[in-house]
């Protein structure tokens, strides 16, 4: 089994990696960009079409708040960039929003800040891959078709990737987003060459059709409802803002300098393309709604369940490069595929967060834990497995799961702002040269604004896409919230159990007597190994110990016992309902109420196997047994292993596989000899 295990796992993932070779994993700028900004610069794809759908519930007329909403976002954006260019080189050790808000709120707001990133990497997996999909599907009907199982394939991929490495899997990714934002800066700029310059009409494929309102005629609160809500929806174009926060560690050095270089980079990449695509979707007259079957029209006619209405980015490409055009074609691609890519800004973050809860007690241990490729692959294994939950719950559905979306990064910018004004007040409170108390201040007046603006955008969030599916996100906030607390009630509560105690105690003082008993159940090899090894333990009192279920067999073996003249005492239980793990436990029991100081010694002769299948033949009865003497206090249990003769050729397999290079595990070049080995003559 261990050999048809490896080679696919170094087909697939690749050799292993020295632990001292994690330097080599570390990332320039030119790719920690795709790689921990990959979520908000693809964002651009689905976000102004957000805008619209929100605004259409209005009708038409609508639309025209369209580039004030865009302004309000990027305005947010620039605030988001700039406080947490503060963070980064407060903070540069990864622990990002967590580690500001635990350090300078307390434990119970970074636990809340973790909830809400866990929940929104997971969310953003879903999300990415979903959205890409029906990017995707829209020129290939077959993903379409198979939407959840296509959706599910692409997170299997994806995790594949990652479990080989963040720098191998980054150097991936650089290309395809790199393709996307040229493609969507190209799109951008001949748009308005052929608008401002040529003069051209340009007209997106829905350009003609009329939009049916839900609600004709807002006004007043309820129009400015339906822009807050189109508001919050276009703020989808900031999740993943904070994954670069927590990704420092692994910039290169300065890791500070170049993640907020990479941060401010993002920033700017991302707003131009979110505005340009709103500018153009206006000049040419895109139409989207939220139910397009029936609120589009075309000619007075619904335009029906049959109708696909594509990505605005789609519509937009399509009336500025030309209907199946080449760079229309170039750019479909690689929006689709940067969609898909986008989840790896969760790959990223999502394991490191968690790897730093391990650490601090609030998840299982073994996320901290590096796989052969130096990534934290239990973390991403575990966000693979919550994202296809998502995905099949929610069927692929990006319209669904992002009513889902940004509640819970807007929790954690707000909660990590308010954390870093604190930072600054108290490093204020003790600093005097002049030249770094203006540097603070200046620094948290950013904080304090951005603290103030994302708050004021999570009410809005939380107003206006709480009864659409923002309820669920909070819903697995307070899960994860509630797990982890538990799980750092039960580290702490085993910390304490096991702590060594400066006086003696009952652990430390040698126990009266030792009563050892060997369970057998037939005379065989395995019995006479058992007992001469219990004889080699010097018991005070030592006893063979049988259980008797069938009168014949325990008759066979009195006198076997007897023939052969063995000279340790033989006691066997009689057992009426022909049970053997119950009248065991209950006579070791009675061992330790006669002397409570004494340790009762269970010795258990077992079978060595060496195939997978002959586990399930043998030693049930002693893993049963074992599993209950473990929560008898003063027992203390050993197994003593025969090894049957397919154990014996198990093991020569082994050595054989010892001296086999699976491919992917050769190492390249010749081996270097060591130092303190002769030459051979």
């Amino acid at each position: 089994m261990s050999k048809l295990t490896d080679v696919p796992k170094r087909i697939l993932i690749g050799r292993a990696l020295r632990s001292d070779r994690l330097g080599e994993t570390l990332l320039p700028k030119r790719v920690a960009l795709p790689v921990f900004a990959s979520d908000p610069l693809s964002s651009v794809a689905y976000a102004p079409g957000e805008v619209l759908l929100v605004l259409s519930i209005a009708g038409l007329s609508a639309y025209h708040f369209s580039p004030w909403i865009a302004v309000a976002v990027v305005v947010l954006m620039f605030t988001v960039v700039a406080s947490y260019r503060q963070n980064v080189h407060a903070y540069p050790s990864g622990g990002g929003d967590y580690e500001v808000a635990t350090t300078n709120l307390g434990p119970k707001a970074g636990l809340t800040v973790a909830s809400a990133l866990l929940v929104d990497y997971v969310l953003t997996v879903a999300v990415s891959i979903s959205s890409g999909i029906e990017n995707l599907g829209s020129a290939i009907p077959f993903v379409v078709e198979n939407k959840v199982a296509c959706a599910i394939g692409v997170i299997v991929l994806l995790t594949l990737m990652n479990l080989r490495g963040v720098r191998e899997s980054g150097t991936l990714f650089a290309i395809p987003t790199y393709v996307f934002v040229a493609g969507v800066f190209l799109m951008i700029a001949w748009g308005a060459f052929r608008g401002v310059v040529l003069g051209d009409d340009m007209r997106a494929p829905t350009a003609d059709f009329e939009i049916k309102p839900e609600h004709p005629g807002l006004a007043g609160f309820a129009l400015v409802f339906l822009l807050l809500r189109a508001f919050s929806s276009g703020c989808a174009a900031l999740t993943g803002v904070e994954a670069i926060s927590n990704g420092v560690p692994g910039f290169r050095k300065p890791k500070s300098r170049n993640a907020a270089t990479t941060l401010a980079l993002m920033g700017l990449l991302a707003v131009t393309m979110f505005c340009g695509i709103i500018a153009l979707a206006a000049a040419t007259d895109v139409r989207m709604a939220e139910n397009p079957a029936k609120d589009l029209v075309h000619d007075g006619v619904p335009l029906g369940p049959d109708y696909v209405q594509n990505p605005v980015i789609s519509q937009v490409a399509e009336a500025v490069f030309g209907h199946d055009s080449f760079l229309f074609v170039v750019l479909a691609a690689a929006t689709a595929l940067v969609l898909f890519l986008a989840a790896n800004t969760a790959y990223n973050g999502f394991p490191l967060l968690g790897a730093i809860l391990a650490q601090d007690r609030y998840l299982p241990r073994q996320l901290h834990t590096r796989g052969d490729r130096l990534a934290f692959s239990n973390g991403i294994v575990l966000l693979a497995g919550a994202a296809v939950l998502l995905v099949w719950i929610y069927g692929a559905d990006s319209t669904r799961l992002i009513q889902l979306y940004i509640v819970g990064v807007f929790v954690s910018f707000t909660l990590s702002q308010i954390g870093m004004v604190r930072h600054w007040n108290r490093l204020l409170a003790v600093e005097k040269d002049p030249a770094a108390r203006r540097h603070m201040v200046r620094s948290r007046a950013i904080n304090a604004f951005g603290a103030f603006f994302t708050g004021l955008v999570l009410v809005v969030v939380l107003l206006t896409k709480f009864t659409h599916g923002a309820w669920v996100a909070l819903l697995g906030m307070c899960i994860f919230y509630a797990t982890m607390t538990a799980i750092r009630r039960h580290y702490d509560r085993v910390a304490e159990e096991i702590a060594a105690p400066d006086a003696p105690s009952e652990d430390t003082v040698r126990p009266s007597r030792v009563h050892s008993v060997v369970l057998i159940s037939k005379v065989h090899r395995p019995t006479l190994r058992a007992l001469a090894y219990a004889r080699l333990l010097r018991s005070d009192t030592l006893e063979a110990l049988s259980v008797n279920v069938d009168a014949d067999e325990t008759r066979a073996l009195r006198e076997e016992w007897e023939r052969r003249g063995i000279d340790v005492p033989l006691k066997v239980l009689d057992s009426p309902y022909r049970e053997v793990t119950r009248p065991v436990i209950e006579y070791v029991k009675s061992l330790r109420a006669q002397s409570p100081r004494d340790v009762v010694s269970v010795i258990i002769p077992e079978y060595v196997v060496g195939h997978w299948y002959e586990h399930f033949l043998h030693n049930q009865s002693a893993l049963r047994l074992k599993g209950r003497l473990l929560f008898t206090p003063g027992v203390m249990v050993t197994s003593v292993p025969y090894q049957l003769e397919s154990s014996e050729a198990a093991k020569l397999r082994a050595r054989r596989r010892q001296d086999w290079a699976a491919p992917g595990s050769a190492r390249r070049g010749p081996a270097e000899r060591a130092k303190d080995t002769p030459p051979r003559t």
